[in-house]
Parts: structure tokens; C-alpha cells; sequence
């Protein structure tokens, strides 16, 4: 018996889903065995702390009698029952895990606060630069490539493609420290970095909007300059793949007008391309840009797992690392629905 579009598409929402449970443990083993074994952690860092403490009291200098000075074994056991290193690994895989099951992913190292805190406080930030990033590169380049693809090799098609070749040439990062040069140091026009301005908390609610906009512009700017090229070419090139070919040929041989048969028909099956992607930018919107929050000051979570990365928080980088595993599993089965909504032709059996 054939099930029908709605209980087929709930069994592959069943399966998919069940799928991703073995799939997010291997990641979660393979991460924490990576965290376990990467040198340079709490115990090692503070070892070096105090060696080279003890180096400048005593005038040693060199690397080597740093390195000689050590934590006594009484201090070391302590610090190693703090951190849990003391149990065997399979016990603290599976002590993270149960913490990890009940929504808490442990303190952090170098905050000494609970990670889902340090989260929260960088969560917001990374999610309005991920969301605003997302809607205007759909919102301008959807329109763009429609109209380079209408306009193939005319004047405005040459002129946009100059143009988006060019930003998608200059990095982010750098296109981000040349426009704090010309706009923020020498025209004054937008602010050096940060968020929002010190005296935020006393602004109305209509000006703290304003000031938010006015610290996003730049960042804006750089965050859609690599995605933006892509997008629109995709778009062009998709639909003028489909506009040559033979279906549409055949419904304009049939009487069709060109423009129901450009937009209706053959622009659906362009945006297939485009609804492959959509889901992955779930996990975009967390992860940021390490260098271009840097470049402008952004305290969001990419700058955040960078310095946790540095540092050898581990608690931290591995709470990132399954958010936004959980996140990239979800990306992709929307993905997935996205292109059944857009191409009837998907069958979920």
C-alpha cells in the first residue's frame, strides 16, 4: 500500500531523526579524545604560570630551567581530582555525556562559570549578524541573479558582475580593516567596533535600535561580500540552465507566455539549488567569522571558540562543537524538505 506525501514525509522525519543519534555520538567521542589528548592543557598551562614566575624571581631566563620548575605531586593530584583528569577516560566520556544529556555542559576552564553562561552571552550577538546575514543575501541576491540571468550579457549583467567579482576577491577581513580606515578613522561616519555604544543602556528603545544598526553596517558589509557572489551566480546560472531547457521549450511550443514560463516553471526548478543550501546556514549563523569579529571588536561566539581554542577550554570548545553539530544534522534535513517543497518530483521512501 503507498502512503501518502504527509506519512511518508513523517517517516523520513522519523528516520532521519534516529539517524542522527549515532551520527552525533561518534562526534562527540572523536571530539572529546581529540580535547583529552591536544597538549597545552589547564595543568600544563598553570605549570608554566608558575614556572615562569619562579624563573623571574630567581633570574632564570631560559626555556629549559622553566621548564624543570614542576607543581609538587600533592598540588598536582589536587588540580587533577579539580579538573577530573584523575578518572580513567571512558569514566569522564561518560560523566560529560550524562551532564550532557541533562542539558549541562560543565564549567569552564578559564571562566570558572557554567559554559551554557559564557554562551548565552555571546549567543545573541552571533545570531543577529548570522540571521541579518542570511535574509539579505537571499533578499538581494535571489532578485540579482533572476535579473542577470534576464539580462544575460547586456550592460547591467557585465557591470553587477564586475562588481561581485571584485567583492568576492577581497577577503572579508581585509575589505573590513579597509573600510574602518576610510569611514571610521578618517570620515568618522561609523563607529571602530563593538556591538553597541558604552552609553546603550541609556538610550530609548527606538535609539538602542539605531545604535545596534549603526555598529552593524560594516560588519554587514564584510560578512555578505564572500556569500554573495555565490549566490547570485548560482541563481543566474541555474535559471539559465533551465530556461534552455526542452520542458520549457515545449510549454512555449504549446502556447505557454514566456514570462509564466520563465517564473513559474523554470524559475521552481532553479531554486532547487538554492534550497540545497538553505539548512546549512543554520550552522552558519553560530559559528560567525573568527577574523571579521576580531577585526571589529565582535564579542560573538566565533571569536569566543577561538579563544577557547587558545586557551584549552575544553569544556567550552566541546559544548560549541555539539551545538553546532546538532545544528549542521538539523541543517541538512532541512535542506532536504526544503527541496522536496520546491521539486515535487523528491519522493521520501
Amino acid at each position: 500500500m503507498e502512503l501518502s506525501r504527509g506519512q511518508a514525509l513523517r517517516n523520513y522525519i522519523i528516520r532521519r531523526s534516529l539517524l542522527m543519534i549515532p551520527t552525533l555520538f561518534g562526534i562527540t567521542v572523536v571530539t572529546f579524545l581529540i580535547c583529552q589528548f591536544v597538549p597545552g592543557g589547564p595543568i600544563d598551562q598553570l605549570k608554566l604560570q608558575l614556572a615562569g614566575g619562579r624563573a623571574g624571581e630567581s633570574g632564570a631566563t631560559t626555556r629549559s630551567d622553566r621548564l624543570q620548575l614542576s607543581i609538587p605531586d600533592d598540588q598536582l593530584k589536587i588540580l587533577k581530582e579539580y579538573y577530573g583528569f584523575d578518572r580513567p577516560i571512558h569514566i569522564r566520556y561518560g560523566r560529560w555525556v550524562a551532564h550532557l544529556l541533562k542539558l549541562r555542559l560543565g564549567d569552564s576552564f578559564r571562566y570558572t562559570i557554567p559554559v551554557t553562561t559564557i554562551i548565552a552571552q555571546r549567543l545573541p550577538i552571533s545570531i543577529f549578524y548570522g540571521i541579518v546575514t542570511t535574509l539579505l543575501t537571499y533578499i538581494v541576491c535571489i532578485p540579482l541573479g533572476i535579473v542577470k540571468a534576464l539580462r544575460h550579457r547586456t550592460a547591467i549583467d557585465n557591470i553587477t558582475s564586475l562588481f561581485i567579482f571584485i567583492g568576492y576577491a577581497i577577503p572579508g577581513y581585509a575589505l573590513g580593516a579597509l573600510l574602518l580606515v576610510l569611514f571610521a578613522v578618517k570620515r568618522d561616519w561609523f563607529p571602530l567596533g563593538g556591538f553597541h555604544s558604552e552609553y546603550f543602556s541609556a538610550l530609548s528603545f527606538w535609539g538602542k535600535g539605531a545604535d545596534i544598526i549603526h555598529h552593524a553596517v560594516l560588519p554587514l558589509i564584510c560578512y555578505m561580500v564572500g556569500s554573495f557572489a555565490v549566490m547570485t551566480m548560482l541563481m543566474k546560472n541555474s535559471l539559465i540552465e533551465n530556461m534552455s531547457a526542452d520542458y520549457v521549450k515545449t510549454a512555449l511550443a504549446k502556447g505557454l507566455t514566456w514570462r509564466r514560463a520563465v517564473f513559474v516553471h523554470a524559475l521552481r526548478n532553479s531554486l532547487i539549488p538554492i534550497a540545497t543550501s538553505f539548512g546549512h546556514n543554520i550552522s552558519l549563523i553560530l559559528t560567525g567569522s573568527v577574523i571579521i569579529e576580531s577585526v571589529f571588536n565582535i564579542k560573538g561566539v566565533g571569536l569566543m571558540v577561538y579563544e577557547s581554542i587558545v586557551s584549552r577550554d575544553y569544556p567550552v570548545v566541546m559544548g560549541m562543537i555539539v551545538i553546532g553539530s546538532v545544528l549542521m544534522l538539523l541543517g541538512n534535513l532541512l535542506s532536504d524538505l526544503c527541496v522536496s517543497f520546491v521539486d515535487p518530483r523528491v519522493r521520501f521512501e
